[in-house]
């Protein structure tokens, strides 16, 4: 009988079930002990009248109880709805109202917002409570799982049945569901494990939030398939995630390319022993080549990943051999998903030639949320179209040039800034780079560099960077106009926010 990610957990209590599951802060859990604490939960919420289908939205930390929601909700058949805690209420008020979820597990650290968010009109009934000094009106969680059964729901799962929501950043609007299924979940495992040398004797760190399709699903939920071990942090901290991998011997570290250049910016790194990580992933955005190159030369093989919260994420790996002989490519596609690139005829591009990438595969999502047309548009024939302009080499590696709303077009010229930037990461005195267009009489659109300094007290002008830029990239695609900014505007996974950017632009 299948059913769904909720079986891995039985079958490795059958298997290993003294091997060590999670780690948060003191707390370290077996996999026996973690089933049981997931099948109590899935208890609890049963007598609270969750039922097949209902989300349960969760505000919670890179905390146990994170992952006990996702395989709770998993074993009975729920939905389980994990919101970015970095949101104003607002909009985790949205979410909350377009999920339509009646139960709410938070952390005691978001108490703040969600006393906001009780004065808001929502579908919310319960709200459970994780921590210290809980709401007089609160479910605790912990007497919650107390109260109820450790046994096997019991329940039949298929594979197609959808077990998490995860809604995409809204960079450009509204947020949309991304509904992901057990069997997206477990081909994005299977993947993943068939891609990289993972195995259930490795510990990962999970840094990167969990509210994030990155954080959840490139080592997270492959590592609990596999039966390794989950090393749990709430918070980044460059310091801290080194001091955790020498006590921990984590041998596995997802991060975005913010987050390893935080790391390797600290001051003493190399007094940290971090001899134990046997390989490295990044993802969610470009790595710079001079990030790649600094773990490379300290023995730890990096990959890069590409993916999308709608494709569960996996959609292409660079591998240790060709980071560097590859670098700006995103691989290439892995056994269990195809990608193509094609024009506005849907016909496939020609190497070297640039079209949208589009993915097809049993890691693809099931659809949006309670959004028809909007699935409709993105999912055709069975093809997510990504938004993505990319190109293959004549290897058959992949580049993503950038997201088609990030285009410049100038004079009649396409310019993509992820090309510029990668450039200018190479600049002696700059720190971080993005590239935006801005309206130009004569060429329709010109480039503009927006930088952040190492060093602020050293001066950078426009020739200065048409000086440097020189020779590495063509004429038309120079930046006309410099910006230097104290940091670039982010969202909660580092991706850099260039409608902001724009919108500044237009202001300024």
């Amino acid at each position: 009988m299948v059913q769904g990610i909720g079986n891995w957990l039985v079958k490795h209590c059958k298997v290993r079930p003294d091997r060590l599951a999670l780690v948060y802060n003191e707390k370290r859990f077996t996999y026996l002990e973690f089933n049981e604490r997931v099948n109590r939960l899935a208890n609890a919420l049963l007598a609270l009248g969750v039922r097949k289908g209902d989300r349960v939205d969760a505000l919670l930390l890179n905390t146990n109880e994170m992952l006990e929601g996702v395989f709770a909700c998993a074993k009975i058949g729920a939905i389980f709805v994990p919101i970015n805690f970095r949101l104003s209420v607002e909009e985790v008020l949205y979410i909350v109202n377009d999920s339509r979820g009646y139960h709410f597990i938070y952390d005691c650290r978001m108490r703040p917002l969600v006393d906001q968010l009780r004065t808001k009109e929502s579908c919310l009934l319960e709200y459970i409570h994780v921590g210290n000094q809980p709401h007089e009106e609160d479910l605790l969680y912990e007497n919650l799982l107390e109260n109820a059964s450790p046994e096997e729901p019991g329940f039949e799962i298929g594979l197609d049945d959808i077990h998490l929501m995860m809604y995409t950043s809204g960079t450009t609007g509204r947020p949309k569901g991304a509904m992901l299924s057990h069997g997206n979940t477990q081909w994005n495992a299977i993947n993943f494990i068939h891609n990289t040398p993972v195995d259930y004797t490795d510990a990962t760190l999970a840094a990167a939030p969990l509210f994030h399709i990155g954080g959840m699903s490139v080592f997270t939920l492959p590592l609990i398939y596999k039966g390794g071990a989950n090393i749990l942090v709430d918070g980044f901290d460059p310091v801290r995630i080194l001091q955790k991998i020498n006590d921990e011997q984590v041998t596995t570290l997802f991060l975005v390319p913010a987050m390893w250049q935080a790391l390797m910016s600290v001051p003493n790194f190399d007094a940290y022993d971090i001899s134990s990580l046997q390989f490295a992933v990044s993802g969610g955005a470009p790595c710079p080549i001079t990030v790649i190159e600094f773990f490379q030369k300290r023995g730890i093989p990096f990959y890069e990943g590409f993916g999308l919260t709608e494709t569960a994420p996996f959609v292409s790996i660079l591998d240790k051999e060709n980071t560097i002989r590859k670098n700006g490519s995103v691989g290439k596609e892995p056994m269990h998903t195809t990608v193509r690139i094609v024009d506005p005829m849907d016909r496939d591009v020609r190497v070297g030639e640039v079209g949208e990438l589009i993915v097809n595969g049993p890691n693809v999502m099931v659809g949006y949320w309670n959004k028809p047309e909007e699935t409709k548009e993105a999912i055709r024939n069975g093809w997510f179209y990504t938004g993505d302009l990319a190109q293959f080499d004549e290897d058959g590696f992949i580049y993503i040039v950038d997201r088609k709303k990030d285009m410049i077009i100038t004079g009649g010229e396409n310019v993509y800034p992820i090309e510029i930037e990668q450039v200018l990461y190479r600049h002696p005195n700059i720190r971080e780079a993005a590239i935006i267009g801005y309206p130009d009489e004569k060429w329709g659109e010109s480039v503009k560099a927006v930088v952040a300094l190492k060093d602020s007290s050293q001066t950078l002008t426009v020739e200065d960077l048409e000086q440097f830029l020189a020779g590495k990239i063509a004429r038309y695609k120079m930046p006309k106009q410099l910006e230097i900014v104290e940091a670039l505007p982010r969202n909660a996974t580092g991706k850099i926010l260039k409608t902001v950017l724009r919108q500044n632009n237009s202001k300024g």
